[in-house]
């Protein structure tokens, strides 16, 4: 059963796109799967969320949605009265009681290009075929995907419009947009022709903590004062898991530190993470810290603007 967007969203159908997004990062941070590990229905409510974002943050796909053009999986939708409308034609009238003689492809509805198109296009993929046996059609699909899934690779399966399952297996790096070939999984073929293929269009949902920059991981991690001026030992989250990063003495907000090979995974090897600092201050100053740096500001004060250019 395919969600509404804005239900899973919990927004009404006249959100802006700004209460949009809240509601998407707002769900992200509770219900990520770094954050609860091992419970299959804060991973499935997460994985929700960003599919309806992906569709609600496009106006012109929101727009088709509202318009009952595509579905919550962005897939057609028929016109209405489309099934009605074909079953009332006059070549389609053995839908009304009336079957197509078995095994006769010729058979009243039968359009002689769309055949031959069709035999021609089996001959040329199997190499030979015989008379009245066509190749079936190839399939496409559209798959939203976390984000850390791509990254890492997983399993997951797609629901077909008859109900049928695929199980697909995303490969670890996977990109946005990229097309998965499943031989044999498209529609049957005719007689004794094969089955065509299905192709999968990977839609890679974004992730409120990581992003991509070609096979590049860019994440952002928050430090405190003393972590600035000090150094040490800080946890920072990566696709693979949490790791200790060191940070340097006197490091500044913006600052970048490299985690060489812990990026996606390419032909050759792996990209790098890199990581920006940001100083952040305590959420609260107390008298001792005021003290200690109006002290310290009367002996060492400095300007970290100067020698910049200022607009």
């Amino acid at each position: 059963m395919t969600l509404d967007p804005y239900a899973t969203l919990g927004v009404s159908k006249t959100a802006t796109a700004d209460e949009i997004k809240k509601a998407y990062r707002k769900i992200a941070r509770t219900e990520h799967p770094d954050l609860n590990p091992d419970d299959p229905a804060s991973e499935a409510r997460f994985k929700a969320a960003g599919q309806a974002y992906e569709l609600l943050k496009d106006p012109e796909l929101r727009r088709r949605f509202d318009a009952g053009e595509i579905d919550a999986s962005q897939a057609e939708q028929a016109p209405r009265g489309y099934y009605r409308d074909e079953a009332r034609r006059p070549e389609n009238a053995y839908t009304q009681g009336r079957s197509r003689p078995a095994g006769n492809p010729f058979a009243e509805g039968f359009d002689a290009d769309d055949f031959f198109a069709n035999f021609a296009r089996s001959s040329a993929r199997a190499g030979r075929a015989a008379p009245g046996d066509m190749h079936g059609h190839d399939a496409q699909y559209r798959l939203a995907v976390p984000f850390l899934d791509a990254a890492r690779g997983t399993k997951t399966r797609i629901t077909l419009p008859d109900g049928n399952a695929l199980e697909v297996t995303i490969p670890e790096g996977a990109r946005d947009g990229q097309t998965l070939r499943l031989r044999g999984k498209g529609e049957p073929g005719f007689g004794a022709g094969q089955p065509g293929d299905a192709y999968i269009v990977l839609e890679v949902l974004p992730d409120p903590a990581f992003e991509r920059d070609g096979d590049d991981i860019l994440t952002t991690l928050p430090i405190s004062i003393d972590e600035a001026i000090l150094g040490g030992k800080v946890p920072a989250a990566t696709i693979k898991g949490t790791v200790n990063v060191t940070v340097p003495a006197g490091a500044s907000s913006g600052q970048t530190l490299r985690l060489r090979g812990r990026g996606l995974k390419t032909r050759n090897g792996h990209g790098d993470h890199r990581i920006t600092l940001r100083i952040v201050s305590p959420p609260k100053i107390d008298d001792a810290l005021k003290h200690f740096m109006e002290g310290w500001k009367a002996d060492h004060a400095y300007d970290p603007r100067a020698g910049k250019e200022t607009a």
